[in-house]
């Protein structure tokens, strides 16, 4: 009768929504296992975000959650370091919690112009930083390196 068909048409919502529930968990996991980190370059979820662009994006990006505080000449900026990259120079950046160390170590391993930069793989968190034609390191940072000496 009528109530045999009502409890037939429950158990076909109850499986319906097992299903949505269990392609709602493949996709979360399908997610995880091609876009692993926490900056995911295939979901841009600005639609849920503010409507205004942030004028602190880094070039990668990422927020620069920081606002600069100081106004340096063009001079400053675009100085000459001499810097063997095929000698014994080595570059060691040391980290200061809270003072934009995180962005400015982000900076030395994407952005820097050498003979031969770092070589930065999409999803991995350190760069790699060989002298020309060697394996040795001549960036001695948390993106190069990793924590090397612990974390302080």
């Amino acid at each position: 009768g009528p109530l045999a068909s009502v409890g037939n048409m429950d158990e076909k919502s109850n499986k319906l929504l097992l299903a949505l529930v269990m392609l709602f968990l493949f996709a979360v996991i399908v997610l995880q296992y091609v876009c692993p980190g926490t900056e995911c370059q295939l979901l841009r979820l600005q639609a849920f975000s503010s409507p205004m662009p942030d004028p602190y994006r880094s070039e990668d990006e990422s927020s620069a959650r920081f606002v600069p505080r100081y106004n340096f000449s063009r001079g400053d900026l675009l100085r000459k370091v001499d810097f063997d990259i095929k000698g014994d120079d080595l570059i060691v950046f040391l980290h200061i919690q809270k003072t934009g160390g995180t962005t400015f170590g982000r900076h030395l391993v994407r952005n820097i112009q050498l003979e031969q930069p770092c070589e930065c793989r999409v999803g991995q968190k350190k760069c790699t930083c060989h002298r020309p034609g060697k394996r040795e390191t001549w960036l001695f940072s948390r993106f190069s390196t990793g924590w090397s000496c612990g974390l302080h």
